[in-house]
This record gives structure tokens, C-alpha cells and sequence, in this order.
């Protein structure tokens, strides 16, 4: 019985670690290359600067009015939930030629959503944004970056590439300015990175995108000069 009860408590934990090792893929580099969900381009020209938690609207003009004055085209991971809020303005996001891509319908760790409710969540998802831009989806990034296992199969099924980033400027943080957010994604850049920052305050510091708005051309200064391309994420 000791020895049952022992190897049950084994598979558990088992079971446990295989669900939650996709959620170490955004800190752990190996982990990542190990699932295949990518974090930077490696091999690109230049750099993807994206943007999650969008739309949202006063952020997203601002972050569109910033991108281009500088003319250069990012990617956003849309919301569906904030879509649905906001259709027009995500539709004007397509239609200045930025990538459309999914954060999913709820912004919700995915560790806790079981295997069901996550696909009725990407279904969403797809469904709403795919109507408001008329853009094919192929891109997907998790709320936190975190995945689950069944969530990743989810999205793997649905012909999506996992894209989590190799940069962050942490400005959903009310602490956060143009200055500390430019510093946290400029410093080392390289050809090959992803840029994670947010147009959207639904879900981070009230205003917070006020700051990241005015860290766009700051970026893109240092990206031009240091010879790097700035794009949205290829696929």
C-alpha cells in the first residue's frame, strides 16, 4: 500500500510538472528551445517591437500616432475581450498595417484554466478578432507569457506559432517612464529580438501607456542607430 500510495504521489507530482513546465518558457531559455515556443527571431535583420493587452482607447492612438511618425510597423496581441469593446480601433490597427495577432478572449494565467475552457476561450478569441481586422491569425502570446501544456497543444492545433519575447521594458508598472522603459529594452539589443510592451492599462497601472507611447521613438532612435531594421514579427 506504502508503495502504491508513494508511486501515486510520483505520477502527481509528474502529472503537476508537465502542466506547469511550459509557464518557465519566458524566464528560462532552455525550457523554451526545449518546447519550441520562441522568444526572439534569431536570423531577422532587426528587431519586432509588439504590444499586448490591446486595444484600448486612448492607448492604442497614441501608440499607432507614435509608430508612425516614426513609420514603422509592429504587432499587437489583441484581447478579444477588448475587441469586442472596441472594433473599430482594432480594425484601424490592421488597417495601418500592423500584424494582428491573439493574447487570447480573457486575460487569464492559463496555468488555472482547464484544457475545455481554454479552447473555448482561443475559439473566442479567434472569432472576434478575426471579424473586427479581417486578418488571418497566426501568432499567439499567452496573458504573463505563461502557458500551460494543454494550452500549448491548444494553440499548436490551431496552426498559431507560441511568441513570447527576449526583451521586456516592465511598463506596466506605475513606476515606469519613457527613460527606464527605453534603458530595460535597448540595452544589449540585438538583431533577432522581440520587444514586449503594452499599448492597453486594462490590466497594469492606470496610464502606464502613456509612458510606453513615449518610449516608442526613443527605441527606435537607438535601434536605427546601432544599424538594427525595426519590423513586426515575421512568420
Amino acid at each position: 500500500m506504502r508503495r502504491a500510495a508513494a508511486f501515486g504521489g510520483s505520477a502527481a507530482l509528474g502529472a503537476a510538472a508537465a502542466w506547469a513546465l511550459p509557464a518557465l518558457a519566458p524566464v528560462v531559455p532552455p525550457v523554451a528551445a526545449a518546447l519550441r515556443v520562441d522568444r526572439d527571431r534569431r536570423g531577422a535583420p532587426g528587431i519586432a517591437l509588439t504590444f499586448d493587452d490591446g486595444p484600448h482607447p486612448q492607448g492604442t492612438p497614441a501608440v499607432l500616432e507614435a509608430l508612425a511618425d516614426e513609420r514603422v510597423h509592429a504587432t499587437f496581441f489583441l484581447v478579444g475581450e477588448q475587441v469586442a469593446a472596441h472594433r473599430a480601433l482594432a480594425a484601424e490597427i490592421a488597417a495601418a498595417g500592423h500584424t494582428i495577432a491573439v493574447h487570447g478572449h480573457r486575460h487569464r494565467v492559463l496555468l488555472r484554466v482547464p484544457p475545455r475552457a481554454v479552447a473555448d476561450d482561443l475559439d473566442r478569441a479567434a472569432n472576434v478578432i478575426g471579424e473586427a481586422t479581417g486578418c488571418t491569425l497566426r501568432l499567439h502570446r499567452p496573458p504573463l507569457g505563461i502557458y500551460s501544456h494543454p494550452a500549448l497543444a491548444q494553440v499548436r492545433r490551431r496552426g498559431w506559432r507560441p511568441q513570447l519575447w527576449s526583451r521586456w521594458g516592465r511598463d506596466w508598472a506605475g513606476w515606469a517612464t519613457p527613460r527606464t522603459i527605453t534603458w530595460l529594452v535597448t540595452r544589449d539589443l540585438q538583431a533577432g529580438d522581440v520587444l514586449l510592451l503594452h499599448d492597453s492599462d486594462a490590466y497594469s497601472a492606470v496610464g502606464s501607456w502613456r509612458a510606453t507611447a513615449a518610449a516608442v521613438p526613443r527605441i527606435v532612435e537607438v535601434a536605427r542607430r546601432r544599424g538594427l531594421q525595426v519590423a513586426p514579427v515575421r512568420y
